[in-house]
């Protein structure tokens, strides 16, 4: 079928490709179609450009809702999501053409930059939905976090190799990094609940960010990450490689290789981290041991302390009423009551 028609049941094709009887086995479009009580069939994500979701997805919709009319489909809807993705306009800010001269060639941004840089910039310039123009300076920006990762990992004397290896991956292969010593703080040692906090703070929000199509905020996180990271005197093993887990859908050939550079320093099998688990985060290393308090005199912020979670209200009351700013507030007047709300504030009203 040509054009349209045939490009408005592909979905349904893939289901059944080799029948030569019918377009789709009944059965199977019963399975990947009508899901179940608890998990919905049909395609879960549609995603495409404004001009093209309009019209494919009007026409697929279409389609689909004639199929099932005449009892071909079990379901109305063949999508149970739809994300229109922002332009990207040139760096004038207008809409990307040959005639205007403002075309950005992908291939040279990979033979300057990398790969990696490409794809990690085009999801880190805004919401996914945005209209956002193209910006070569925000290449450089991903470029360089790209090398602050690389330094986490690879011991200072391999910094001259950085770009080498960005610009040519995957063509280099998993050896590329075989003779590159790695960086002396990464060590096999237990982390400690600090760095457990950082890593498990970071994986949440990857996790969350990209469920949400938020990718510009989920390398944020990581962004996070490596600032904290850096300043590690000793980077556990275990928690760097958790962290090439996270970076791998965004930055996949660094993380690919930086994990195979860690494998020989764990128990991990030598094998691609396309083949492993996404990470969890546990809620229990996150919960924070103490808590920040504001004080007040009559209803007005004057001081802020911090104090264990579970302080008691007249431990809190005693604690506010020993603050220094407090007491120039206080002073030469009478105390009439103290509102103490636990975890929360201190409020001293006095005249």
């Amino acid at each position: 079928m040509p054009q349209w028609a045939g490009s408005c049941w592909y979905y349904l094709r893939y289901i059944d490709p080799a029948n030569q009887d019918q377009f789709v086995d009944p059965n199977a479009e019963k399975f990947w179609m009508g899901g179940t009580s608890t998990k919905p069939g049909g395609v879960d994500l549609y995603i495409g450009g404004t001009e093209h979701a309009v019209l494919h997805l009007l026409y697929a919709r279409f389609w689909h809702k004639v199929l099932f009319d005449l009892g071909y489909v079990s379901t109305p809807e063949p999508f149970q999501k739809l994300v229109n993705q922002g332009l990207i306009l040139g760096e004038d800010g207008r809409k990307m053409s040959k005639s205007l001269g403002n075309v950005v060639n992908p291939d040279d941004v990979i033979h300057e930059y990398g790969a990696d840089s490409l794809r990690l910039f085009e999801m880190f310039m805004g919401p996914l939905e945005m209209v956002k123009p193209w910006s070569t300076k925000g290449v450089e920006g991903v470029y360089r976090f790209l090398g602050r990762v690389w330094r986490l990992f690879i011991h200072e004397d391999g910094d001259k190799d950085f770009q080498q290896f960005l610009t040519t991956c995957p063509d280099s292969g998993y050896a590329a990094l075989s003779s590159l010593p790695i960086h002396p703080s990464i060590q096999d040692v237990e982390p400690t609940p600090q760095q457990l906090k950082v890593l498990h703070r970071c994986i949440r929000k990857v996790t969350e960010d990209t469920e949400a199509l938020r990718f510009n905020t989920a390398i944020s996180a990581m962004m996070i990450f490596v600032n904290e990271a850096t300043t590690w005197e000793v980077r556990p093993v275990s928690v760097m490689q958790q962290f090439t887990l996270l970076l791998a859908p965004y930055a996949a050939h660094l993380a690919e290789e930086l994990y195979q550079k860690l494998a020989p320093h764990s128990s991990a099998d030598h094998i691609s981290l396309a083949y492993l688990p996404w990470p969890q985060f546990n809620p229990s290393l996150l919960e924070e041991s103490t808590v920040e308090i504001p004080v007040q005199v009559n209803g007005k912020l004057r001081d802020k302390m911090v104090v264990a979670k579970d302080t008691g209200s007249q431990e809190l009351e005693h604690l506010a009423r020993n603050l220094e700013r407090i007491g120039i507030h206080l002073e030469g007047k009478q105390i009439r009551k103290v509102v103490v709300v636990p975890g929360k504030l201190v409020n001293i009203v006095a005249s």
